[in-house]
């Protein structure tokens, strides 16, 4: 890539352009490049063009854009069918099938293809950027940038040096997608990166307190939203994002944690997959979508509802606790991810100091002695704070000066 890291004169390279590719293709056409979207089916490409269209004569329409915008940005994009068309390009970003030989096969035959400073990213969100960058000969110009779907609307994108990436490269791609308007966070190459790490007790945690028979499936939603403020349930989102999905991302992080209880799949959701109850998609999930329809009522019992929100709010903070403690990436990183990329109300990290970490701890204590499951295992930098009276954002002196300062 360039020396200077906004060059718009980077041609940018998109391959697959399905939602999430052409949704790429959009945003670094918008920023000012030119576009190469690759696809094998040219009935894909078709489609996507098709879409885009409409994309900007609706922002037109809102008056977003005008018009000369909205030709320029679709006059920026090449659809190509040949992988030679990237021959020119100095960062690519593949969106293709979640599957590792696949990805890695096409990362070899692009290196014969690019030039040797052409940077090669993955828009992968559960395989190793590791692995993706062995297969390369010069594995140091590869690594991760995760868009989230809508790539237009959402805001953040993670960016994940695998072991091998270049310091340099790594800081300049994250300038480049800076300057693109998004709000980019650095991840360790760990199963999930932050965000799909992180997010993995709203829906597990609610899964048990369902199959426990303490809540149900619109009292658990109905907390999460009215007293945790977040603005879908569990479930409603586990509907809405698809349960095979959800299912099969679940019981590939349990599998890349190497079997960590903390990850471990639900026969719950297991079971609707194999109904076929997907949410959605297929009018069946968690709740019925057929027309006509009356889903049960929530039980509005405030002392259920909070109950039900901090024990799921307890998990989420545990997990961004053990990703901090394990340096997955920076505190203000890890709080950033959660409310850009799946508009969680807060970081959870500010959370649990406003929480106050003796109480998150004590929530995490009972339910580890309660179930005696190492899934309820409060992350050792709780207890550290605990022991230092500090929190994530302040120190014990910083706290002395603020209790000193309410007494006056």
């Amino acid at each position: 890539m360039s020396d200077n890291n906004f060059d718009k004169d980077i041609k940018i390279g998109v391959l697959g352009s399905g939602t999430m590719g052409s949704g790429i293709a959009q945003v670094a056409a918008t920023a000012g490049h030119r576009v190469v979207l690759f696809d094998t089916n040219a009935e894909m490409l078709d489609k996507a063009k098709s879409k885009l269209q409409k994309i900007l004569a609706r922002l037109v329409e809102k008056e977003k854009i005008t018009e000369n915008t909205s030709r320029d940005i679709f006059d920026r994009i090449e659809w190509a069918t040949s992988l030679s068309d990237f021959t020119d390009c100095g960062l690519i970003i593949e969106a293709i099938i979640e599957n590792l030989d696949i990805k890695q096969k096409v990362f070899k035959e692009l290196e014969n293809i690019v030039s040797e400073n052409c940077v090669l990213a993955t828009n992968t969100s559960s395989l190793s950027v590791t692995s993706i960058a062995g297969s390369c000969q010069k594995p140091e110009r590869v690594l991760g940038i995760h868009f989230f779907n809508p790539a237009p609307l959402m805001p953040l994108v993670e960016i994940i040096p695998a072991v091998q990436t270049n310091d340099d490269i790594f800081a300049n791609t994250r300038a480049l997608i800076d300057n693109w308007g998004k709000e980019t966070v650095a991840a360790k190459d760990t199963p999930g990166f932050i965000v799909n790490r992180l997010a993995r007790p709203f829906y597990g945690e609610a899964i048990r307190i369902y199959e426990e028979g303490f809540a149900d499936i619109p009292t658990i939603d109905w907390a999460m939203k009215e007293i945790g403020g977040f603005r879908m349930g569990p479930f409603e989102l586990m509907d809405f994002i698809g349960n095979d999905i959800n299912y099969t991302v679940t019981e590939t992080v349990f599998k890349e944690f190497f079997y960590d209880p903390r990850y471990k799949p639900s026969f719950t959701q297991k079971r609707m997959v194999e109904a076929g109850w997907l949410g959605r998609k297929t009018q069946k999930g968690y709740y019925d979508y057929s027309e006509n329809t009356q889903n049960p009522e929530p039980n509005k019992d405030s002392d259920i509802g909070h109950d039900i929100f901090i024990r799921i709010l307890v998990m989420l903070i545990n997990e961004a606790a053990e990703a901090l403690f394990l340096n997955i990436a920076s505190k203000e990183d890890l709080d950033l991810a959660m409310t850009k990329g799946v508009n969680y109300p807060k970081g959870l990290l500010k959370w649990a100091d406003e929480l106050g970490i003796q109480n998150v701890l004590d929530s995490l204590e009972f339910l580890h002695q309660e179930y005696g499951e190492d899934r309820y295992r409060p992350s050792p930098i709780l207890r550290q704070l605990e022991r230092e009276h500090a929190g994530f954002y302040f120190n014990s002196h910083e706290k002395c000066e603020h209790n000193h300062n309410d007494e006056h």
